[in-house]
């Protein structure tokens, strides 16, 4: 969680503390809001969220969400590596992201597409490992905290490579955002392994297919009505 949401779990705690504190309640009320007062600075403690567990939203101990992702590509660890190190050209399979610019050295601006509108942040790459890995995390200030690795190894049976995400992030708007992201389908959880087929499909075959623009198979009202009469 974030530093307000954990401020604001404190606060909560307080006063319901002291609401229990107070004469106006009678024994089993004033037990039950200590309880509920204890639950709330346990909550602010503990850095966890119950929110994201029905959720179904993973945690680190600082309270961050985490994604982590596979899928085998059936290219190159080399190639697959090349493709992603290539940073403007991420947005062609991470369907949230609307563009990366490279600044300069390790540095790049990122724009996505959130539930609640477009999103910047810089980042900056921690380790680049030709073939094998590629890391980065937000830079401070940013705004937005966010961290991040892909892992490139070769597959069993020289069956390609075994490309692995993880990242780890801590949603705009802490739980609310979070839940909101997730019922949008925008929660970046969500999205991953969907980015990730989308880049095995780019390196296997070249391009993503799609249905649009292809026709439903179904025969036009004109025509049916043509060879109903006969015609052609």
């Amino acid at each position: 969680m974030s530093v307000p949401e954990r401020a604001l779990w404190g606060v909560l705690a307080a006063v319901v503390t002291q609401l229990a504190l107070g004469k106006q309640h009678g024994p089993l009320a004033r037990l039950s809001l200590l309880a509920l007062g204890g639950g709330l600075a346990t909550l602010a403690v503990s850095n966890k969220n119950p929110l994201y567990d029905s959720l179904k939203l993973r945690q680190n101990d600082l309270g961050e969400i985490l994604v982590s992702e596979a899928v085998t590509v059936g290219r190159p660890p080399e190639e697959v590596y090349a493709r992603w190190r290539d940073l403007s050209r991420l947005p062609d399979f991470m369907e949230m992201l609307e563009s990366v610019e490279v600044l300069h050295g390790n540095l790049s601006r990122w724009t996505v597409n959130g539930p609640t509108g477009k999103l910047s942040f810089e980042a900056e790459l921690t380790a680049d490992e030709p073939g094998q890995r590629i890391a980065w995390r937000t830079r401070p200030g940013s705004g937005v905290q966010h961290s991040g690795e892909v892992t490139f190894r070769p597959a069993p049976g020289e069956r390609g490579t075994e490309v692995i995400a993880r990242y780890s992030y801590a949603p705009p708007g802490g739980a609310a955002g979070a839940a909101l992201a997730r019922v949008l389908n925008h929660e970046p959880g969500q999205r991953t392994r969907d980015d990730l087929m989308r880049l095995k499909r780019i390196m296997e075959l070249g391009f993503i297919p799609t249905a649009k623009g292809q026709t439903s198979g179904r025969v036009p009202a004109a025509a049916t009505g043509n060879a109903a009469k006969g015609k052609v």
